[in-house]
């Protein structure tokens, strides 16, 4: 049997294949075909943009794919959300559709563009965000350059925006935040209803969260003595819970934590002044809660 899974191309490819290789699937692209190799040979990959995604995985022509919330709203389909991974093009986070308009108008909130014209990707869910505020103005579709065409080709604009820093540098203010979305892997209902397909996807999500999971953190192990291990512990931050076994001489102790990379620059110094030995910080690639 073999799972059809979606690759979203484009904006997203990157940092998908890049998670997917966190995960342990290694996925191979080539500029020539939208066919990608991956060492799984239960999984056949297809890319897609996200866009179209959620229609072909809701028509069965995808098992799954990966692809954000925001276009699964837009098309309003009928598919399964398998799992939340929060990942973007430039960040691990999430991602905003947002209501801009030129620094120098005099729009403050969406009241005011009553009549106006506001050029979007996001079509549906803009006209839906405009219905929910009692306002009449009209959608046009965009296709790209967005936020270029405030104001002599449309009043306002609903574009998706991780930092800001674009609509900035073309001098456009956020007034309002329409949706708030993240990556998802989304499947067909029938797909995820066949015992075979569910498990490959349930044991899928588990290594694409561990993977995320995983991000910022890093493994922390050192050598104590049973007499200094109060100290050592004092150290290490309280919400962490350290996992602690004896050595082959009893008077010393082995310590292992997870800790946020961050934070390893400031508290390795402090553990070796508390007695620590032997510490080493090692990679994590992921973390099954």
């Amino acid at each position: 049997m073999k799972l059809k899974l979606g690759i979203p191309k484009g904006s997203l490819e990157n940092a998908t294949i890049d998670l997917f290789r966190r995960a342990g699937f290694n996925i191979t692209t080539s500029s020539r075909s939208y066919f990608p190799a991956i060492d799984d040979p239960e999984i056949e990959c297809m890319l897609i943009r996200a866009q179209e995604m959620a229609r072909y995985v809701e028509d069965g022509i995808l098992d799954a794919g990966m692809t954000g919330r925001d276009w699964v709203a837009e098309t309003e389909a009928q598919v399964e959300a398998v799992a939340d991974l929060v990942y973007a093009k430039q960040s691990f986070g999430k991602v905003r559709w947002v209501l801009a308009v030129p620094e120098a108008s005099a729009f403050r909130s969406v009241k005011d563009l009553e009549g106006r014209i506001i050029a979007t990707e996001l079509v549906a869910t803009t006209r839906r965000y405009l219905a929910a505020h009692g306002v009449s103005a009209k959608v046009e579709f965009s296709w790209g350059a967005t936020e270029v065409k405030p104001p002599v080709l449309a009043d306002a604009i609903v574009e998706v925006t991780e930092t800001g820093s674009s609509l900035r540098a073309n001098k456009l203010k956020i007034i309002d935040t329409v949706l708030e979305s993240n990556t998802q892997l989304i499947a067909n209902q029938q797909a995820w209803q066949d015992p075979w397909k569910r498990r490959k996807l349930e044991g899928m999500r588990m290594l694409l969260e561990g993977a995320i999971n995983a991000l910022g953190k890093v493994g922390l192990m050192l050598n104590v003595h049973k007499n200094d291990l109060e100290a050592v512990l004092g150290v290490l931050p309280a919400l962490k819970r350290p996992t602690i076994s004896h050595l082959s001489d009893e008077e010393w102790l082995a310590v292992n934590t997870i800790l946020d990379e961050t934070t390893v620059r400031d508290i390795i110094p402090r553990l070796k002044q508390a007695g620590g030995q032997g510490i080493v910080e090692y990679p994590l690639k992921k973390i099954v809660l």
